[in-house]
């Protein structure tokens, strides 16, 4: 079975605000929505969130690398200048970043740049990229 793409659900506390940082700062297109509810094309996925303030918890996190890693997120792996690109622009804005920008196994096999962050809900998003794409599924 072959999937189109995948579909991810999360709680936000307000619309507007999400809608603002995943369109305007992310670069997603708005898909449906109605008054309790907003799409977004995530990077060729889509990504519903629906205003559910009481299910909005913190992640807790696992050590990796020596950084803690919320154990609860989502995000995307991007080519290795569009994940650049995306860092230099959210450090423009002054994103507060639960991880900064970093790369992971410099000038070995598997190198890969990831930083990770909170969307205006509190969700943990994470963005990496695969120096070699080759080896983002490798073991």
């Amino acid at each position: 079975m072959t999937a189109l793409a995948f579909h991810l659900a999360a709680p936000i506390r307000d619309k507007e605000d999400t809608r603002l940082f995943y369109r305007d700062l992310l670069g997603c297109k708005v898909g449906r929505e109605a008054d309790t509810w907003i799409d977004f094309d995530f990077f060729g996925h889509q990504v519903s969130f629906h205003v559910k303030p009481e299910e909005l918890t913190s992640a807790h996190s696992n050590a990796v690398d020596g950084k803690d890693v919320p154990v609860r997120h989502f995000g995307a792996i991007l080519e290795w200048e569009s994940w650049h690109a995306l860092a230099d622009k959210l450090t423009e804005h002054d994103t507060n970043f639960i991880i900064d920008p970093y790369i992971r196994f410099e000038g070995e096999v598997g190198e890969q740049a990831t930083m990770f962050f909170l969307d205006p809900s509190g969700n943990a998003l994470e963005f990496k990229a695969f120096k070699d794409p080759g080896q983002i599924f490798a073991t």
